[in-house]
């Protein structure tokens, strides 16, 4: 592995240093549009969306604190970083083109012109006809930020305890900009190709959790195993009661993720918030009656992993079913899931540190596979199989992009910057090896810091 010096790492960090401010520069030549279109904002949509803006960002730290209790506690503060940091950053890249790239004018479909909204030129107060009828396009901007920030940080769950923090930040840019903003214009875009199918995705099932998951599998094989992992040694959830807490946050978050994308204060969005509800409901209930049948005692853990299946499940099809077949999504992708974590755990060797996959991506695919049987009017239960069919499709292309994009953004990234810590600094933990931080009494951390300093490794 290359030795990177302390002083070369610091040049490393002046080049994000100096785009944050290239980026505020170059937007001050866009002022925010006060101009437009203002005649059909609904202030009760406007109120709704505002609010649903802010359930959704508060998924993020949620996140955090359901990974960082999973981890063994010498990667909590790191764990938890890892998706806080992405709040920053995406941000940042959204407002600079990510929100173009997803929302701009249509290429055939594929991409949106990344001039389009640059520095959010034109992004103001007005509505916009196919974005945002009754809301300003501002706000439209930013509640699909939220979306696209907490993407990614989903994904640090499959390598979490080997990912050096540096590279993290490198792969969460390219990942933004060549995987989640195609692949929301394919889905959410007007003239975005899945959406003219007819594939339904009504709160990111496809955009957020199939194409989190699969950048996840991916990235369990590109960083390899974890020594804990190749000796089997058992390294259980360092903080049971942080995991409760994400969890809540979490399932709190969700009503403004799902209910949300009805993008306006209707029917529609009452329905989704419920379907939510009863999915989550379903799949916590059944993760943890499914273990006592298997003879593993009922746990906390188990639960709160069951409800997050639950939300994964429901979201493309949160506003597009009834109560009945929420129960049953949550049901079956609840059940599916467990299987497919104690596989992995107990048949494979793939160290997807915190499950992602099992639980995101396949969570994520029957979500998407239900929305097909159980969508009102065009779904397969009710005699139409095209809706279904396109799904199946859209599957296939979204799994095979997903996992062989972020494969090679994670080739580049580890050219660029070598992804995985070395071993001294995984033994030590990354909380202390990447930030040199603990959440240990004062002794144990002032050992390890002088155990950090005798490493000739600099991060």
């Amino acid at each position: 592995m290359t030795l990177i010096s302390k002083h070369s790492n610091k040049k490393l960090y002046l080049i994000p240093f100096a785009l944050i401010f290239v980026a505020g520069l170059a937007g001050s030549f866009f002022p925010i549009s006060l101009e437009g279109d203002t005649g059909n904002i609904n202030s009760g949509d406007m109120a709704w969306m505002l609010t649903a803006s802010g359930l959704v960002l508060l998924m993020t730290p949620g996140l955090s604190f359901f990974y960082g209790g999973m981890v063994q506690p010498k990667n909590i503060i790191s764990t938890m970083l890892q998706s806080f940091i992405s709040l920053g950053v995406i941000t940042i890249l959204w407002y600079a083109v990510g929100f173009s790239i997803a929302f701009g004018d249509s290429y055939y479909g594929v991409i949106g012109n990344p001039l389009t909204f640059l520095f959010f030129k034109g992004v103001g107060i007005s509505t916009h006809p196919a974005l945002s009828p009754t809301i300003p396009l501002l706000l439209f901007a930013a509640f699909q930020l939220k979306f696209a920030v907490i993407s990614p940080a989903l994904i640090t769950g499959a390598f979490a305890e080997r990912v050096r923090f540096s590279s993290y930040l490198l792969f969460i840019c390219l990942f933004s900009l060549f995987i989640y903003s195609p692949l929301a214009h394919w889905t959410w875009h007007p003239e975005g190709f899945l959406r003219n199918w007819g594939v339904l995705d009504f709160a990111g099932g496809t955009v957020v959790h199939i194409s989190a998951g699969f950048a996840a599998l991916a990235g369990a094989f590109a960083l390899g195993r974890r020594k804990v992992h190749i000796y089997n040694e058992v390294a259980p959830a360092a903080n049971i009661p942080f995991v409760l807490l994400g969890t809540g946050m979490l399932w709190f978050g969700w009503f403004g993720f799902n209910a949300g994308s009805a993008l306006a204060a209707n029917s529609t969005a009452a329905i989704a918030l419920f379907t939510t509800q009863f999915a989550s409901a379903s799949a916590m209930l059944t993760w943890i009656f499914l273990d006592a049948i298997q003879g593993r005692k009922p746990s906390a853990l188990g639960a709160c992993i069951g409800a997050v299946v639950g939300l994964v499940a429901i979201t493309p099809a949160a506003g597009f079913v009834d109560f009945g077949p929420s129960i049953l999504i949550g049901f079956i992708a609840s059940v599916i899931s467990n299987i497919a974590v104690h596989w992995k755990n107990t048949r494979s060797s793939i160290d997807d540190t915190l499950d992602v996959f099992p639980c995101h991506g396949v969570g994520g695919i029957v979500g998407m596979i239900a929305t097909g049987i159980f969508a009102k009017e065009v779904g397969l239960i009710h005699g139409d199989a095209t809706t279904f069919l396109y799904h199946l499709l859209a599957l296939v292309i979204v799994s095979i992009y997903t996992f062989g994009g972020s494969w090679i953004l994670y080739k580049i990234v580890n050219a660029v910057l070598p992804m995985r810590v070395t071993a001294e600094q995984e033994e030590i933990g990354l909380d202390i090896s990447q930030h040199n931080e603990s959440i240990f009494a004062v002794a144990e951390d002032v050992k390890a810091k002088e155990n950090v300093k005798q490493l000739e490794y600099a991060e």
